[in-house]
């Protein structure tokens, strides 16, 4: 048994207490990728309450923490705004470079697709931007194919690449 072996990594739903970490894990990413101007998410108001927000019976949105306890990251679902009702939009999926490369984001993703599924979507859109490179390979290999322009009516007009997959 060895004393220096990486942490394992888990989902759990969001919790209050978890808002003003996961708040400051999406700043501190967004502004590492250059999107913390206008039209980013990084300035919707349910940054700041996360766990509010993603209340509703079709939302879902599940925090990633290592064995101690501590919140690496996260990612959610919801109904797309300005939507048909069929279709789910991945949200605010960031973590802490801690929990980068350590399969984080294909366990959340692969959950939050099944969240998607029980929760009747049919369809799962997202929006991200040019130099996120690792996100869009993920979206990609979960057979997400991108978009010739955005979907809904989301707020984030700075977003210049999308993509979208059945469920």
């Amino acid at each position: 048994m060895t004393t220096d072996a990486t942490p394992a990594l888990s989902l759990r739903p969001i919790a209050p207490g978890d808002d003003p970490v996961m708040a400051g894990i999406i700043r501190e990413v967004m502004t590492e990728f250059g999107a913390s101007g206008a039209g980013f998410a990084i300035h919707d108001p349910e940054v700041a309450w996360m766990s509010r927000a993603y209340a509703d019976p079709r939302s879902a949105y599940l925090v990633v923490v290592d064995d101690r306890g501590a919140v690496l990251g996260g990612g959610g679902i919801a109904p797309l705004s300005g939507g048909d009702g069929s279709t789910c939009e991945l949200r605010k999926m960031y973590f802490r470079v801690a929990a980068r490369g350590r399969g984080a984001g294909r366990m959340l993703l692969a959950r939050l697709l099944d969240e998607a599924k029980a929760r009747g979507f049919a369809r799962c859109y997202l929006e991200t931007l040019t130099g996120m490179d690792a996100a869009q390979h993920l979206y990609r290999s979960f057979g997400f194919a991108p978009l010739d322009r955005p979907r809904g009516c989301t707020g984030h007009h700075s977003c210049d690449r999308w993509f979208e997959r059945p469920l």
